[in-house]
């Protein structure tokens, strides 16, 4: 069972992956930005951003995501919306393409799944271990049926 159900899973995973992404990265614009450190409103602490530009237009988002090194006037990889070029990315696999909140529900998800159906299975109702034991009694058929 597990054979087929791992790389089902994984299949499953990576499609979700791919077209789960904002901005759509089979339609968004890539470009070039730097980092910057900015002091955040509520807490002071240094937050970084990454500033671009798209058609003479300078743009400003968030940069921060943990595990994730980034330097003063760090040249990045920025995917956005032609659309709403607002609404971008810094385009690295930690945070655009892999995020802490999914990978850990991919990976809680299958153990929770499987809890369950060991503990439907391993502790069955007398009334369902009847049930089963006469849907596997022999039917008796007649010679020439």
């Amino acid at each position: 069972m597990y054979k087929a159900f791992i790389p089902f899973y994984l299949i499953c995973f990576g499609l979700f992956i791919f077209f789960t992404r904002q901005p759509d990265y089979a339609d968004g614009e890539f470009t070039t930005g730097a980092i910057h450190f900015i002091a955040d409103s509520v807490s002071q602490k240094p937050v970084a951003t990454a500033s671009f530009m798209v058609d003479k237009k300078s743009y400003i988002i968030s940069a921060a995501y943990s595990l994730r090194n980034l330097k003063e006037g760090e040249k990045v990889s920025i995917i956005y919306e032609t659309s709403n070029p607002q609404q971008a990315a810094v385009y690295s696999w930690w945070g655009y393409w892999i995020k802490w909140n999914e990978l850990i529900a991919w990976i809680l998800i299958p153990f929770i799944l499987l809890k369950i159906t060991k503990e439907i299975t391993n502790n069955p109702t007398p009334k369902a271990l009847i049930e089963d034991i006469e849907m596997n009694k022999p039917v008796k058929r007649r010679r020439y049926d």
